[in-house]
């Protein structure tokens, strides 16, 4: 199943949708007492998207024609970034790929939606990066997990573009806040569920800078796949559900490019995963 947060024009929180081949249903409207965001869905867990899916095909449709789109993933616990997942992003940045994985965490205040418009100072940064990467939302609690059960812990999937500020990524010894500004983490449109992807490391992941493809791999180039991140992760720290997981960029970054690429003011970009949705972000640089 294919979910979202969508607020319609007159609305004034988002809503959970059920999205469709050609409309969606809402929710909150299928049963007394179901969901009314995302994180409510996944605490349900298996139970409450078996009603949903019982009650759906009876309700009534909306269209999404004109609506608006908040963040995929709302109120996680916690959001943890990978960073140097493939070797091709960390050979164009000039980083070594440790023996484990390089994680940081990412604010709540960075978290958009679909189509919204991120903007940022120019005079705090003129060196804003894109990044493609699949997210991962952790369904039921994974502690001490082996590689070959990590993805029983996984809820779903979602695209998320983990904008970075380079010039103060390479200028801190953290990479927390220049990840974190307010709208640089994207995620969306859609957050589906597991049995949707059947191989999360066969997947067909890419990014469009105003009109020109800058980004164009496969998740199965990741140098720990979405399994061995999860074990790895679950040794020292439980993961909750609802923790989303950025699972790392292929190589394609602006930084590395010759002449470099950055996110300018009234840039469009757009980061796609096959089978999950394409998300797109519109830039604003103000003085």
């Amino acid at each position: 199943m294919r979910f979202a947060h969508v607020l319609h024009p007159a609305a004034t929180e988002p809503r959970l949708v059920l999205v469709r081949e050609d409309d969606a249903v809402y929710v909150d409207e299928l049963f007394p007492g179901a969901p009314t965001r995302l994180s409510e869905l996944v605490a349900g867990g298996d139970d409450v998207l078996a009603r949903i899916a019982a009650a759906a095909p009876a309700a009534p449709a909306t269209s999404l024609e004109g609506v608006a789109f908040a963040s995929a993933v709302d109120d996680p616990p916690v959001i943890l970034a990978v960073g140097l997942n493939y070797a091709a992003h960390s050979g164009e940045l000039g980083l070594k790929t440790d023996a484990t994985p390089t994680v940081f965490v990412l604010w709540p205040n960075s978290l958009a939606g679909h189509e919204q418009t991120t903007s940022w100072p120019r005079s705090l940064s003129e060196s804003v990066d894109y990044e493609a990467e699949l997210g991962v939302i952790i369904g039921r609690h994974a502690k001490d997990v082996a590689a070959a059960d990590a993805l029983d812990h996984v809820w779903g999937y979602t695209v998320v573009n983990d904008i970075t500020a380079r010039d103060i990524q390479f200028s801190e010894a953290q990479w927390s806040r220049c990840k974190s500004f307010d709208g640089f983490t994207p995620t969306g449109p859609y957050a589906v569920t597991r049995d949707e992807i059947p191989d999360p490391q066969d997947l067909h992941i890419w990014t469009i800078v105003d009109g020109t493809t800058v980004q164009d791999a496969s998740t199965g180039q990741m140098v720990r796949s979405v399994a061995t991140l999860i074990a790895q992760l679950s040794q020292s720290v439980t993961l909750l559900p609802g923790t989303l997981i950025s699972t790392g960029s292929p190589g394609g970054a602006g930084y590395s490019r010759d002449p470099q690429i950055f996110l300018r003011d009234r840039s469009t970009v757009t980061v796609g995963i096959d089978g999950i949705g394409a998300l797109t972000t519109h830039c604003r640089m103000t003085d």
